[in-house]
């Protein structure tokens, strides 16, 4: 059985025996003995951990962890202590000052997101060093697809905040008639973000959803 936030452990404990996970499981095993996988063993699951369902106002989809040393740490744009932020984070940065005025941070560790409610959950939970999108098709996207669908069915009022056309295809996973809110822009990255993400306003629209709802606002300070 796999090591987990109880809550969710609960929520997915079927997925855990099944041919998909079991065969990810070999593949990682064996992907463990010939590259470095990040990000390391312990945080592979950082962002359930971080953030247990019955916590989860928000959820942010990204495509695969980080792939270069260090930068890895289990949440989806998050970078750990001490690490430069990617061009694609300090373009969220950039964003999150305009929209609710908050200075650009010292770290590029979005932890205190977790820990407020915020899911940020990479499609692919691992990726081997210096190949993007490598453990895409290993089954990651099955079990993330599965917590996605799952979460939105039993949760109310959440946000989903979709960043490109990767995360925004993620929506047809969403339930309907849970009055959730999908939030689209496209992804932050430095090709894309001036056609539209900048501008998109989506932290300031996720709160002002959650106050509507009597649901506490998140304080978007990493």
């Amino acid at each position: 059985m796999v090591k987990l936030d109880p809550t969710w452990l609960e929520m997915l404990k079927d997925q855990f025996e099944q041919p998909y996970f079991l065969h990810l499981k070999e593949v990682l095993t064996e992907e463990k003995k010939k590259y470095t996988v990040y990000p390391p063993g312990p945080q592979i699951f950082a962002a359930l951990d971080e953030c247990p369902v019955d916590k989860v106002k928000a959820v942010i989809i990204g495509q695969d962890p980080y792939h270069n040393p260090g930068q890895a740490n289990g949440l989806c744009f998050s970078v750990a202590d001490g690490v430069q932020p990617p061009p694609s984070l300090v373009n969220i940065f950039k964003e999150l000052h305009d929209d609710v005025g908050i200075p650009f941070p010292q770290s590029g560790n979005l932890e205190n997101w977790a820990h407020q409610g915020v899911l940020l959950l990479n499609a692919s939970l691992t990726v081997r060093a210096h190949q993007a999108a490598s453990h895409s098709q290993i089954g990651w996207q099955q079990f993330t697809d599965t917590i996605i669908q799952r979460l939105s069915e039993r949760k109310e009022n959440l946000v989903f905040l979709l960043w490109g056309s990767f995360a925004i295809r993620k929506k047809m996973l969403v339930a309907k008639n849970r009055g959730h809110l999908i939030l689209e822009a496209p992804h932050p990255s430095p090709l894309s973000a001036y056609r539209g993400f900048f501008g998109c306003k989506h932290f300031s629209l996720a709160n002002a959803f959650l106050k509507s709802k009597g649901i506490a606002e998140i304080d978007w300070t990493p």
